[in-house]
């Protein structure tokens, strides 16, 4: 399969809006793909159109790829070829690898056409956006090998990997995915969260009544028990074992033999109170193990579990797995809960757990299963929403259903100091259809040089108010501080410029924890 069947593929369904569109698009290609008899054809296929890479990381962000070679004229790129190549320029190491790297990349893009560019800009860049969720993915497999979504689905959130799943769905068909159930030592797809406003919208859509549990401001991990061995995986399902012997030291504390349980490892101050999540994070890419200062030292809480001594638990009612995770886990080990139906002690419970430097709460359903792999309607976050009056300093050309029209932002805080602005990151997070036309004309109008280049440098004129969810140390910005999960609020036609949030504003809220 050409490289160029899946950049069309992509394109097309970036540039449509309907859900069965994407389905039926996604479907074609996977079909064609699956007539080659090659699991990880299929499995690569699936993978790109996700937005992932199979390599997960290869070492290339989005600073490689602003100068690249003109286009070829004729694809000729393989898709198995391609992935190989991806492969070989994350393995790259020691003296010289930079160099070697940036002649890998330049070699691949060299032979790419212009649409397969785009496709690779976007995919390496991470911002590959065409609407192709879990979801949309999970039912094109089904049409594709003719087996029911659910079932498809089911497979994915005990087999951890929709790419794995859809290999074995077109090439082995629905006897093949009987080999995907929950497995001690296999990851699982976490259940997510969706949103609720405050406490009394969740009290509202969970029917009344809930499991309030503290929102840490950790990393989400998954823990695996068999016997004596322990796994230890993260939300995105890497294996980060030898980085933790502190929590494989909890899980192998516990009155178990057999053990699927969710948990949060977070780094706490000696008061109790955590410390930034970037010193949590820090652990998590440490391969060494737990050979960071006493300060990096990780505490594990546990919230849920899915197995234990050999009873599947993934469909039993929220109350009902944690009576087992309390009769296994010691208070102490716990994440803070409260079960109520009063929005008074929803709130109290709210502001407690905010006050103790936490992030929020999550709200769950009494009655819901463990949804693995899905945001299920269970389980709902609650937490404040921070805001910051920012200003555009360069907006991004979109791609699939943003072709043609200005989408991702870079925002950057007033600095008093010099005049300037110092850049805090950027986003393409929730803007309209009319906002997109709107921002599109008023940043051409604003353009401080080239329009047809990848980046347009705009006057930096437009104040746009934006919510995120916190703040991160950053080596990539100047003002070494980035936004976490920032997205558009509005844009602040009755602000100047000189009236945005300063630099020391923003660098104040950082040093508060958020």
């Amino acid at each position: 399969m050409l490289l160029v069947d899946v950049a069309r593929a992509s394109a097309d369904v970036g540039a449509s809006s309907a859900r069965l569109a994407k389905i039926a698009r996604i479907a074609e290609l996977l079909r064609v793909a699956g007539d080659e008899d090659d699991p990880w054809l299929v499995h690569v296929v699936v993978s790109w159109l996700s937005g992932e890479l199979t390599q997960r990381q290869i070492g290339v962000g989005w600073a490689a790829l602003r100068s690249l070679p003109e286009p070829a004229d004729e694809p000729s790129l393989e898709v198995r070829g391609v992935d190989a190549t991806l492969g070989d320029i994350g393995a790259v190491s020691g003296k010289g690898s930079q160099a070697r790297r940036a002649e890998l990349l330049a070699g691949l893009f060299a032979a790419a056409t212009d649409i397969e560019q785009a496709f690779l800009r976007r995919l390496l860049a991470g911002e590959l956006r065409q609407g192709a969720l879990i979801g949309v993915m999970a039912d094109a497999v089904g049409r594709a090998a003719d087996i029911p979504a659910a079932v498809v689905r089911r497979a994915a959130m005990l087999g951890g990997e929709l790419p794995a799943v859809a290999a074995a769905a077109l090439t082995g068909g629905a006897s093949a995915l009987e080999q995907f159930t929950l497995r001690v030592g296999r990851p699982v797809g976490p259940m997510l969260a969706q949103t609720a406003s405050d406490v009394a919208d969740a009290l509202t859509r969970l029917g009344g009544a809930a499991v309030f549990e503290a929102k840490l401001d950790g990393a989400r991990v998954q823990i695996h028990r068999a016997d004596d061995a322990v796994s230890i995986f993260t939300r995105s399902l890497d294996d980060v074992t030898a980085r933790l012997p502190e929590v494989v030291d909890a899980a192998l504390a516990l009155p178990v033999t057999d053990l699927i349980a969710d948990a949060e490892a977070i780094a706490l101050k000696p008061d109790g109170r955590p410390h930034r999540f970037q010193v949590t994070a820090s652990r998590f890419g440490r391969r060494g193990g737990n050979t960071g200062p006493p300060s990096q030292r990780l505490s594990v809480f546990f919230f849920d579990v899915l197995h234990a001594d050999g009873a599947d638990l993934l469909d039993r009612p929220t109350g009902e797995r944690l009576a087992t995770l309390d009769a296994i886990v010691p208070e102490h080990q716990r994440v803070d809960r409260l079960v109520t139906s009063e929005t008074e002690a929803a709130q109290r419970f709210l502001d407690v757990t905010l006050d103790a430097g936490h992030e929020g709460v999550m709200a769950k359903s009494p009655a819901a299963p463990y949804e693995a792999g899905r945001r299920g309607a269970g389980w709902l976050k609650v937490k404040p929403v921070h805001t910051l009056d920012l200003v555009v300093l360069a907006v991004e050309w979109g791609s699939g259903r943003r072709t043609g029209k200005l989408s991702n932002i870079h925002l950057g805080a007033r600095d008093p100091a010099t005049g300037g602005f110092v850049m805090l990151g950027k986003t393409f997070k929730g803007m309209t259809d009319d906002m997109l036309a709107w921002q599109t004309e008023r940043f051409l109008g604003l353009a401080d040089g080239p329009t047809d280049g990848y980046v347009v440098t705009v006057r930096p004129e437009q104040v746009v108010e934006i919510a995120f969810d916190g703040l991160q140390r950053s080596s990539r910005y100047p003002g070494g501080m980035a936004l976490r999960f920032a997205r558009v609020v509005r844009y602040r036609d009755d602000k100047s410029a000189a009236e945005a949030d300063t630099i020391d504003a923003v660098r104040a809220h950082y040093e508060r924890g958020n």
